[in-house]
């Protein structure tokens, strides 16, 4: 199943987070962090500002983000689960090899 995100809103795939330290102590799942990065997989077209002029989309697909940890909606379509936000909700895009 596809989605596809309306107006500033981006699907996004988590991106899970080290369980083990440097020193190799393994960290339970009761004491991790949420995780704040993710792929970003699919973009809405973007937003409509007050004079009715569409502002486009600053993240794209692949792009991977860091994102408010509250800001995530999660939905559950055929077994599989999808991962929704706003794009105002994205504090910044990861640029690796820069």
């Amino acid at each position: 199943m596809k989605l596809a995100p309306i107006r500033d809103r981006i699907v996004v795939r988590l991106i899970e987070v080290e369980t083990t330290t440097a020193s190799g102590l393994i960290i339970p799942d009761a004491a991790a962090e949420k995780p704040s990065q993710a792929e970003v997989l699919a973009v809405g077209a973007g937003r409509v500002n007050e004079d009715g002029v569409l502002v486009p989309m600053v993240v794209k697909p692949g792009d991977r983000i860091l994102f408010s940890k509250t800001a995530i909606q999660t939905v559950k379509i055929d077994n599989e689960e999808f991962h929704i936000m706003h794009e105002a909700d994205v504090m910044a895009i990861v640029k690796q090899g820069e």
